[in-house]
Parts: structure tokens; C-alpha cells; sequence
């Protein structure tokens, strides 16, 4: 009997620390997604109301993503991110290691957690290149007078001595680093690597606010990161090594629609490349690009619907207000009309209803979406008079191949601009990866970073321009 209350009162000792071990801080996990690897994070802090979080996807470049509940009973925690359509289960175990599943769109993934820094196994990258170098590479900075702020770079020179053509590399949407580094790959990297090796002088500078670039990200829009890219180009015409008459712009995604504006607002542009560049008007292309994306991630067509006719409506706002001010107001009496409407709707519990509405808000009333969805790019590309190379990948899903080619020949047409190539090549992607489906799922999971045929039609366009 009284080893028997010995066992019992061990048990409640062991239940109890157990119980009350400390939920908060930061849990650190690895989830695997079709191949790819994709670090998460969640920071978990008391409140005096209960408990508070953020999630991080490092590899994704985000970070400080509100979690709109969280809760931890029982040993398990629950996690909700209601903007994303994110839900995390999990039970802490006795090794301190919360194991569980995270949730989004319909699918399920296992996600354990720890307190434990994780790393991803290494990704293959073979086109990445290694130092040294067989040319001249030397770290820059340079000014944005009207903006008053400093960006920093990578200058890259066939040789010290010479006088090269040039292009300012120009990243995609979001906060991107100078190698447009995304998914493990380094696209920008193994593009200037492949241009300087063949003659050609490279700027690729971090975006405003991001890496060593001074300057505030969140608050800027395409025209300011045009005006980036124009103080790039000052810079080059500052060099002795560079060709003044022969610079131009390779823009990805994003970095499409901001090279004609910028050959719009100067005559020192020779030539534009528009890797996957956007013809089409925001709204427009973000009504394809969900579909196409979402049909290839397994939603069916009836969600699919649904997704598409609410975001009709929310574009619909965005095109009418003539402020973000009035636009968060369109907005949020629209909102907390349709949850009326829909008392189903996926709320979470612990959340409030004004919480709900304000974060559905701030995902549209920003300045670069604001602008992006009301911006039609065809306006800078009828004003574009240099020479314009086009080109797209077949299985593009973000910026489809053949309603975005055919805009951006149409657009530049009508301006008489008569210096056009399109292409589409087959089998690739957004990043210009060779390719199965597509989907942005494949893109960390593929080992190619940019294809070699890709890397050959833009040099051969180039050599031509700079002839």
C-alpha cells in the first residue's frame, strides 16, 4: 500500500512538471511540402488576457505574421492564422517537443516544434557559383537623391579595365535581396554570374529596406522602387568601365512592370528585358494567377468560385477609392456587411470582430497593393521606345505566358514601337526552372535555379542590342 502511494505521488510530481512547463517563447519546426523545406516559427508570449503570437517562414521572407489565436490546454497548443487559412494542433511531449500537424487550405502536413534551432538540410544548387571568380566583382553603394537613401549592391566587371554594356537587375515583389534570393535559389546570382562571364556588366542592388539597403520597404510602391532603379543607372554613368550608351534593365515578375518606367523617364536606356513581366492589370492578373495556383494545389472549383467572386468585389473597392483612407473605410463596411451575412464564416473563436475585419484590411488597404491593383502597366509599355525583349515561361502560373505576352506586344504596338520580341519557352516556370506542373510548391524542390536555354536567348538578345 505504501509503495503504491509512493508510485501515485511520484505520478502527480511528474504530471505536474509536465503541466507546467513554459509554453512561451520561440518554437522552431521544418515543414516539408512537396520536396520543398520551409523553416516555421511561432513566438508565443504571455498577455493579460491569455497568450499572443507571431509566426515567421524565414525562407519565405516573412516574418512577425499575427497569429490570431492561440491557446494551450491539456498540453496542447492551438494555433490559428486566419488570413493565410493556418491552423496548428499539436501536444508537447515530454522531451519538450510540441508534435502535430499544420493545416492549410484543405491539406495537412506534420510539423513537429522545439526550442531547438533547426536547420534544413543543404538544397543542391549546382549553377551557383564559387568563388574566386574569373572576373572583377566589388561591393558598391550608391544614392537615391530624391529618396535620401543609400542602397547597396554588387557590381560585377568582365575585367577591371574596359568599357562594358551593362544592366541593372531588377527583383520581383516583395522585399528581396540582391541575388532575389527565394526558396533556397538564387536567380539574380547565377544571372550575372552567366552575363559578366560573357561580357557584360551587372548592378543587382538589395531592395529599399532590405539586406544592407537603407529606406523603408513597407511604405513603397513600384514608382519609388523605379526611382531606385534610376539612381542605379546614375551610378553606372558614374563609372569609367561602363559603356554610357549601352545600359539596360532586366526586370523579373515586379521588376517587368518597373523597367518601362523607368525607360519611360530616361533616355540613357538602350534595351529592356522583361523576365515574366505583367502586361495585364493587377487585378486582372492576381484573379488569374489565384485560380491557376489554387487549381494546381488541389482547391476545388466550387471554393475556387467562391474565392474569386469575393475578390471581384474587393477589387471592385479598391478601383473606386481614390485614398487608402477611403479604402479602409469601403473596406471595412464591407467586411463586417458580408460577416452579417455569413455568420459562418471563418472566424476564429477567440478573435473579435473588429480584429477579424482590421487584419483582412491591412492585407489590402497598403500602399504597394493599392497601387498594384489599380495599375495598368500597358501605359509605360506604349511610352517605351527602345528595344524590348518579352519573355515568359510556358507553365508560369504567377504571371501567365500567353494573356501577358500578348498585352505587352499589343501595349508597345500601339506606341509604334516596332523593336519587339516575345518568346515563350516550354517546360519552365516563374523562375525559370525547368519544371512538372508549375506551382510554386516545386520551386525549393527543383535543383535547377534558372534555365540554361533562358540564360542563352537573354545573353543572344543582348549581344545583338550591344553590338
Amino acid at each position: 500500500m505504501k509503495m503504491q502511494s509512493i508510485i501515485f505521488a511520484i505520478g502527480i510530481l511528474i504530471s505536474n512538471m509536465l503541466f507546467g512547463q513554459n509554453i512561451t517563447g520561440q518554437w522552431n519546426g521544418i515543414l516539408k511540402v512537396q520536396g520543398t523545406q520551409l523553416r516555421i516559427v511561432f513566438n508565443i508570449s504571455k498577455t493579460d488576457t491569455g497568450l499572443s503570437s507571431t509566426m515567421d517562414s524565414p525562407d519565405q521572407g516573412a516574418k512577425g505574421i499575427p497569429v490570431t489565436s492561440t491557446s494551450f490546454e491539456n498540453q496542447i497548443l492551438k494555433l490559428a492564422v486566419a488570413n493565410l487559412g493556418v491552423e496548428y494542433q499539436g501536444t508537447l511531449d515530454k522531451d519538450n517537443v510540441i508534435v502535430g500537424d499544420f493545416k492549410q487550405s484543405g491539406m495537412s502536413f506534420p510539423l513537429n516544434l522545439s526550442k531547438e534551432m533547426v536547420e534544413k538540410e543543404k538544397p543542391v544548387r549546382p549553377q551557383e557559383p564559387k568563388k574566386p571568380y574569373s572576373y572583377y566583382e566589388e561591393e558598391v553603394t550608391f544614392e537615391n537623391v530624391k529618396a535620401g537613401i543609400q542602397l547597396a549592391g554588387t557590381l560585377t566587371l568582365p575585367s577591371k579595365e574596359g568599357s562594358f554594356p551593362a544592366v541593372v537587375l531588377i527583383t520581383g515583389s516583395g522585399p528581396q535581396n540582391r541575388d532575389e534570393e527565394l526558396m533556397g535559389h538564387k536567380p539574380f546570382l547565377v544571372l550575372s554570374d552567366f552575363l559578366t562571364k560573357n561580357g557584360i556588366a551587372v548592378l543587382r542592388f538589395d531592395d529599399r529596406g532590405t539586406a544592407a539597403s537603407k529606406g523603408d520597404f513597407k511604405t513603397a510602391t513600384s514608382v519609388d522602387f523605379a526611382s531606385d532603379v534610376e539612381a542605379g543607372v546614375d551610378f553606372l554613368k558614374t563609372r569609367e568601365e561602363i559603356n554610357k550608351t549601352k545600359i539596360g534593365l532586366i526586370g523579373h515578375s515586379e521588376g517587368g512592370i518597373i523597367a518601362p518606367m523607368v525607360a519611360d523617364n530616361s533616355k540613357d536606356i538602350a534595351f529592356i528585358v522583361l523576365l515574366a513581366g505583367t502586361g495585364i492589370p493587377g487585378d486582372q492578373l492576381l484573379l488569374l494567377q489565384q485560380e491557376l495556383i489554387g487549381k494546381a494545389s488541389g482547391i476545388s472549383d466550387a471554393d475556387l468560385q467562391k474565392v474569386k467572386t469575393t475578390n471581384i468585389d474587393v477589387f471592385e473597392i479598391v478601383s473606386k477609392s481614390t485614398s487608402l483612407e477611403q479604402l479602409k473605410t469601403d473596406m471595412i463596411s464591407y467586411l463586417k456587411q458580408a460577416l452579417k451575412d455569413n455568420p459562418n464564416a471563418q472566424k476564429p473563436e477567440s478573435m473579435s470582430e473588429d480584429d477579424f475585419v482590421k487584419l483582412q484590411v491591412d492585407q489590402i488597404a497598403n500602399p504597394w497593393m493599392f497601387y498594384f491593383i489599380k495599375y495598368n502597366p500597358a501605359i509605360a509599355l506604349e511610352k517605351v521606345k527602345c528595344p524590348v525583349l518579352a519573355i515568359n515561361g510556358e507553365k508560369d502560373l504567377q504571371v501567365p505566358p500567353k494573356e501577358n505576352l500578348e498585352a505587352i506586344k499589343n501595349a508597345l504596338a500601339k506606341g509604334g514601337n516596332k523593336k519587339v520580341t516575345t518568346i515563350e519557352l516550354p517546360n519552365l516556370n516563374h523562375l525559370f526552372q525547368d519544371c512538372k506542373t508549375g506551382s510554386p510548391a516545386e520551386y525549393a524542390a527543383i535543383e535547377q535555379t534558372f534555365s540554361p536555354i533562358a540564360l542563352t536567348e537573354i545573353l543572344k538578345w543582348i549581344q545583338i542590342q550591344t553590338m
